[in-house]
C-alpha cells in the first residue's frame, strides 16, 4: 500500500463535512439510497408475520479466501432470516471504521455488498457510520439488521421438534473457519480451501416450497455444528443421534484441525444449514436440497430420539459412542 494511498481519517466520523462527503462519494452509490434521514420508512410490507434479526461482524483478517467482510454481513444477516422460515426484505448496515484503513478496500467492501444484495434481492436501507482512532477497531466492524417476512403456514421453532424427526446438514462442515485460520497464520491448501459463505435463502425457499414439515432450521456458525445440536436438544427437550460417518468433513479440513488438535466438530460454518424434518418427507425433501447449488451435498446425519433427553450423542467411526456439548471456550477467535 503506497503513501498516496487514501485512508479514513477521524475527521470522516466527525459529522462535518468529510463524513458527507464520505457518505456521498461511497454509501449513497453502494446501496442506491434515496434519502439520508436517521431513519427509512418502509411503507410496501406484506402481509405476514415478520421476522427482524441483529448482528455484528468483526472478522480478522477482513479479506479471506472465498469472500470478506462485507459478502459474511450480508449473507450473514440474511441467513438467519431464512433460518426462522422468513423471506429476507430489508438490512441496516452500521460501519466503525479504523482511522488509517484505506478507501479502497472500504470500496471492495461495500461492491460485494452491493453485488449480493441484488442477487438476492434484499435491499439496504439505512446505516450509520463511525471512525474510531488508529489501534482502536482493527480495520472495519459492521452491524446489521435484518427484516423479513414469514409466509401463512410457516412455523419454525424447536418446540416444534418430535422423535423421529430426521437431521440434515446441506454441505461439508468446517469450511470457513479453517480458511480464516489458514489465511490469518499463512497456511496454504492444495487445492486451496474457500470458505462456503453464502446466502441461504434460495435453498430455504427451495425446501419449504416441497414441505412445510420443517421443525427448525439453523446455520452453525460460532460453535459450529455440535454446538447447535447441542442448542436444539436443550430447546427441544429431546435427544439427538448422529453418525459420525454420515458428516461431510473435506481433507484439508480434517488435516488442519488433525495439525492443530481442533475438532472439526466445532468449527464455524457461513455456507450451510441444518434442518429438523418429519422422518416421511426427509427422503423427498433431500433429494429436492440436491438439485440446488447450495444444497448438492446435502445429507442425512441422524435423527431425533426420546432418551437421553437433551443430549446429542454421536456414534463413531470405530463404533463408540461420544457425547457432544457445547464449545467451551473459543477454538477460532474472530471469525464472524
Amino acid at each position: 500500500m503506497g503513501n498516496d494511498t487514501p485512508l479514513i481519517q477521524l475527521s470522516h466520523g466527525s459529522g462535518g463535512r468529510m463524513m458527507h462527503q464520505l457518505i456521498k462519494d461511497y454509501f449513497v452509490p453502494a446501496f442506491d439510497l434515496k434519502s439520508l434521514h436517521d431513519s427509512a420508512v418502509i411503507d410496501d410490507l406484506p402481509q405476514g408475520k415478520l421476522a427482524v434479526t441483529t448482528d455484528s461482524y468483526v472478522i480478522s483478517p477482513y479479506f479471506f479466501p472465498g469472500g470478506d467482510i462485507g459478502l459474511l454481513a450480508v449473507c450473514g444477516t440474511v441467513n438467519d432470516l431464512s433460518m426462522a422460515g422468513a423471506r429476507p426484505l430489508y438490512l441496516t448496515s452500521g460501519f466503525i471504521i479504523e482511522e488509517g484503513f484505506p478507501f479502497d478496500h472500504l470500496k471492495i467492501i461495500l461492491d460485494s455488498m452491493q453485488a449480493i444484495s441484488r442477487e438476492i434481492g434484499v435491499k439496504i436501507i439505512t446505516g450509520d457510520t463511525k471512525v474510531v482512532e488508529r489501534g482502536k477497531g482493527d480495520g472495519i466492524f459492521i452491524n446489521t439488521a435484518g427484516v423479513g417476512v414469514i409466509d401463512e403456514g410457516i412455523d419454525i421453532s424447536p418446540q416444534n421438534v418430535r422423535s423421529g424427526d430426521k437431521v440434515i446438514v446441506s454441505g461439508s462442515i468446517g469450511n470457513h473457519g479453517i480458511s480464516v485460520m489458514a489465511e490469518r497464520s499463512g497456511i496454504s491448501f492444495e487445492p486451496q480451501l474457500l470458505s462456503d459463505v453464502r446466502s441461504l435463502h434460495s435453498l430455504v425457499d427451495v425446501m419449504l416450497r416441497k414441505t412445510k414439515k420443517i421443525h427448525v432450521m439453523r446455520d452453525p456458525t460460532r460453535g459450529g455444528l455440535a454446538t447447535t445440536l447441542k442448542e436444539i436438544a436443550g430447546a427441544s427437550g429431546l435427544g439427538i443421534l448422529i453418525h459420525e460417518d454420515s458428516i461431510d468433513i473435506r481433507p484439508a479440513v480434517r488435516g488442519a484441525c488433525d495439525l492443530l488438535g481442533l475438532d472439526p466438530l466445532y468449527i464455524a460454518n457461513e455456507g450451510i444449514l441444518v434442518a429438523f424434518v418429519d422422518g416421511n418427507d426427509a427422503g423427498a425433501l433431500l433429494e429436492e436440497m440436491r438439485k440446488t447449488e447450495a444444497g448438492k451435498d446435502s445429507v442425512i446425519i441422524g435423527e431425533v430420539v426420546e432418551t437421553p433427553a437433551q443430549t446429542v450423542l454421536l456414534k463413531t467411526n470405530i463404533g463408540g459412542t461420544r457425547i457432544l456439548d457445547m464449545l467451551s471456550g473459543d477454538q477460532l477467535p474472530r471469525i464472524c
